[in-house]
């Protein structure tokens, strides 16, 4: 199963791996840190799996049963399309692919899954809970000593059946969100208008001027007598047995905490994850902002609503982050002067923020990735999500320069923009600027753009329902493509010259115009918050700006191109402005009519070019990573003498070495 490649290839994916410079030069102290802290990261792994599909963990159990002990012929197709299979599923924490939420189509055939299923000899497994032990044979099932709450039937079902279980997360209009949506967060049955009335209910009971997040850390479940209540993520409830050992982990990390600051941060979380209240969350989260002297940081908890589809519950992640000093002055740039972009902001002054508070940016390595961050990861983050905390206290923004240094390896000599930049003198503008200017649109995303604007008095945070995720990002988006042609940046140092901006506004418009699209099979629409977000942003430009922005063809292929980058720049600013007000007053109707119009649906002619093109230049159009390893090192007596880091486990080693050492639930 080992090999030695530094990247592999199955499906639509493509594993990276990352290396995190400086962390054999940090002092043993520090490399404690990070070592506890990754070890708390890796340990929620199974919650993920379980809020993904609340049959994930016992399918893992399966798939890994037979693919650790099968021993038939390796050129088998059936074998083969399984191990592709298990990875899919192994690389998106369930059965449905990690972007589009459509669940995954086996290519093996039913009858080569129950004989592996029969004959498996499974071993002896730490969790026994029985399967339909009549079906298939007479005896006891060899699955009776594998975790798993379904028949044998009922497994057949799951995997085979398009109709059981087809999305994770819906969100097409007029659906019953909830019904039509296979992950976890709410029991079987509710339905998405009782579960709305209910965080309505708790809503007008909470401080409206800093409200706690209801509903981030908990799973809506249901009475015999019809009643709905939250069951809890915390220590003694669901999740319990995870979350204890990640509190353990956090604890032994406390020891080595670089200051007092980021110590009271580990304090904080531990008892949030002991309490499960949701004030004590904010309290942490308050610390947290504060923390900005230490060289290691971190994130660990119920984080991101996407995976969501009403936009309340946090999935779980965590990842461990080093600073880069020498990029780190990028984002310092920024961050310094953020009132000044505040200022000078093309939405309305009634939406901006009077004060720029506690924002801080970094660039950093990432030194270990977990959760809903691995092995697909962001490469910037801004936190914490809170409205409240980030008006009062402010926010961190990242971008994790080796992630996007690992990215921008894998592309170099792809074919993409030859394939489908416009012209020559097109190609060579992204050539010069394109990775400069992309990690320059991140940084203004992370850590102006999330932290720009403000509500107004009375309006709720969780106003535009499920178009929230997506106008989050669009005004993220607009915020950065609105500032990168600002000659402020010119004078911060941060581009050197005013055709720089130029690349970015390209590389946009292509990919949220045309090249995106090679992610989405053909027939599907556009599911995802970012992809939606691109696509409103450039087919609004496009619609409303066509003397800025052409979609042309040129001997039978179609292109973008630009004629005004100077009038784009206004319509990024006249866009920016109305999805501010969007979000500012709360206005569900027209959020949805935007995001609707023009970030859902595809045009199937040009949809079938582009992938066509695209496939004929044998790309994955995912990536994702491979976490690098790190082990304690002892002398003689038994005394930690340093730590290890090594990168050379390969995928599926990874995989079932994390199953093993990291299963918890």
């Amino acid at each position: 199963m080992a090999n030695d490649k530094h990247e592999e290839r199955f499906a639509d994916l493509q594993l990276l791996r990352y290396e995190v410079p400086g962390f054999a030069l940090l002092p043993l102290r520090q490399k404690l840190l990070v070592y506890y802290l990754a070890e708390a990261a890796l340990l929620g792994r199974d919650i993920l799996w379980d809020q993904n599909c609340r049959y994930g963990l016992a399918l893992r159990q399966v798939l890994e049963a037979v693919y650790t002990h099968y021993n038939g012929p390796k050129d088998n197709a059936d074998w083969q399309a399984f191990v592709i299979y298990l990875k899919r599923v192994w690389f998106s924490n369930g059965i449905h692919h990690h972007y589009s939420c459509q669940k995954f189509e086996p290519g093996f055939s039913k009858e080569f899954f129950l004989k592996r299923l029969r004959t498996t000899d499974y071993g002896q497994q730490t969790h026994r809970v029985s399967l339909d032990e009549t079906e298939g044979q007479s005896g006891r099932h060899p699955l009776s000593v594998v975790r798993c709450p379904l028949s044998e039937k009922e497994l057949v079902e799951l995997i085979f059946n398009p109709d059981v279980m087809p999305k994770r997360v819906n969100q097409a209009d007029g659906d019953d969100l909830l019904l039509t949506s296979s992950c976890n967060y709410y029991a079987e049955g509710i339905t998405q208008a009782e579960a709305e009335a209910f965080y309505a209910n708790l809503k007008q009971k909470a401080d409206p001027q800093r409200p706690p997040m209801l509903g981030m850390n908990s799973r809506l479940e249901q009475r015999a007598d019809g009643s709905l209540y939250e069951n809890i993520w915390r220590s003694g409830g669901l999740y319990g047995e995870a979350i204890d050992r990640i509190c353990d982990m956090l604890g032994k990390a406390r020891q080595y905490a670089e200051n007092n600051k980021q110590q009271a941060v580990i304090n904080k979380l531990i008892e949030f994850y002991r309490t499960g209240d949701l004030k004590t969350f904010d309290e942490y989260a308050i610390l947290w902002v504060g923390e900005t002297e230490g060289e290691i940081d971190f994130t660990n908890g119920f984080i991101e609503v996407y995976g969501d589809p009403l936009g309340l519950k946090a999935s779980w992640e965590g990842y461990v982050n080093i600073i880069d000093h020498e990029a780190t002055h990028r984002a310092k740039a920024l961050s310094d002067n953020a009132q000044w972009f505040e200022n000078h902001s093309p939405v309305d002054e009634r939406f901006k923020k009077k004060e720029c508070r506690g924002v801080s940016a970094k660039v950093i390595s990432a030194a270990i990735l977990g959760g809903d961050l691995y092995p697909s990861s962001a490469i910037g983050i801004n936190l914490p999500n809170s409205n409240w905390i980030r008006a009062e206290y402010g926010s961190k923004s990242v971008t994790i320069a080796n992630l996007t240094r690992a990215y921008n390896i894998a592309a170099k000599g792809s074919g993409m923009r030859e394939e489908f930049v416009i012209d020559e003198a097109t190609r060579q503008l992204l050539e010069q600027y394109g990775d400069l200017c992309a990690d320059l649109h991140t940084d203004l995303h992370e850590c102006l753009g999330h932290g720009s604007g403000q509500l107004l008095p009375g309006v709720d945070a969780d106003a535009l329902g499920v178009y929230g995720s997506t106008m989050e990002e669009a005004r993220a988006d607009l915020f950065g493509l609105y500032y990168i042609a600002d000659p402020k940046l010119i004078e911060l140092g941060l581009l050197p010259d005013e055709e720089a901006y130029k690349s970015q506004y390209y590389s946009y418009l292509m990919n949220g115009l045309l090249t995106q699209m090679v992610r989405i099979e053909e027939g599907c629409q556009i599911e995802e918050a970012h992809m939606r977000n691109r696509a409103l942003i450039s087919r609004w430009t496009l619609a409303n700006y066509p003397e800025a922005v052409q979609i042309v063809e040129q001997e039978g292929k179609h292109y973008v191109r630009i004629n005004d980058y100077t009038l784009l720049r206004q319509a990024f600013g006249r866009l920016l402005a109305e999805v501010q007000r969007i979000k500012s007053e709360g206005d569900y109707d027209a959020a949805r009519q935007l995001v609707e119009q023009y970030g859902i649906k595809l045009d199937a002619v040009l949809h079938h070019e582009i992938r066509e093109r695209y496939q004929r230049l044998n790309l994955a159009p995912y990536k994702g990573f491979i976490n690098p390893r790190y082990e304690l090192v002892r002398d003689n007596e038994g005394n930690v003498i340093d730590v290890s880091i090594a990168y050379g486990e390969a995928y599926d080693e990874q995989m079932l070495r994390y199953s093993q050492q990291y299963s918890t639930l």
